[in-house]
């Protein structure tokens, strides 16, 4: 069963993560902060991850930890419901397109971590969210779920539609990656054979 579970407690933050990859993206995700909260089902419904999140974090300073500490659980969950990735796709993308603003999102699931991030938010807030948090929470993701992970923003000018698909392109490539490859269900994806 490609499931996990991970807590995560520091003086900042306590988290907790349960995954699903071979669910239907059914979602539950309760952190404290509401656009977050509402990027994370989208995360979810897009990939097909069942997701259930619990935070609570040190919010009387800002939501940083909250929602880096977020994506780093998120990102340890990933790595152990994959196991030795036998059989999975490994690579997935997506162009997303949503209102004004279109994202592309490139990853590999290679355990050679790596954030290229060509994304501006042309606001400093969405609502109460501060936008530089979306960076953040990718980096940590990508960091602790040993993931490639390339987005770039082709154009938009709404800091909402931007996040939205920023989320919505990298679930769908995440999607892709962590699927069965039908033609090599036995294998690692990888000459070295070893991921």
């Amino acid at each position: 069963m490609r499931r996990a579970q991970i807590s995560r407690q520091t003086a900042e933050t306590e988290i907790s993560v349960e995954i699903n990859l071979d669910g239907t993206g059914a979602y539950d995700n309760q952190t404290g902060v509401g656009f977050f909260d509402h990027m994370l089902d989208q995360l979810s419904r897009h990939s097909l991850i069942d997701m259930t999140i619990r935070a609570k974090g040190d919010y009387h300073i800002d939501d940083h930890h909250t929602v880096e500490d977020t994506g780093i659980a998120l990102g340890q969950a990933l790595v152990q419901a994959l196991g030795d990735k036998r059989g999975i796709r490994r690579y997935g993308e997506c162009h997303l397109p949503m209102d004004d603003a279109q994202v592309r999102a490139a990853l590999d699931l290679s355990a050679r971590p790596f954030l290229i991030w060509n994304v501006d938010l042309p606001t400093p807030k969405i609502g109460t969210f501060d936008t530089e948090l979306v960076r953040e929470f990718f980096q940590a993701l990508a960091t602790h779920g040993g993931i490639t992970l390339h987005v770039d923003q082709i154009h938009g000018f709404n800091s909402h539609h931007i996040a939205e698909a920023t989320f919505k392109a990298v679930a769908r490539a995440l999607r892709m990656a962590v699927e069965p490859d039908p033609r090599k269900a036995d294998a690692i994806p990888s000459t070295k054979g070893t991921l």
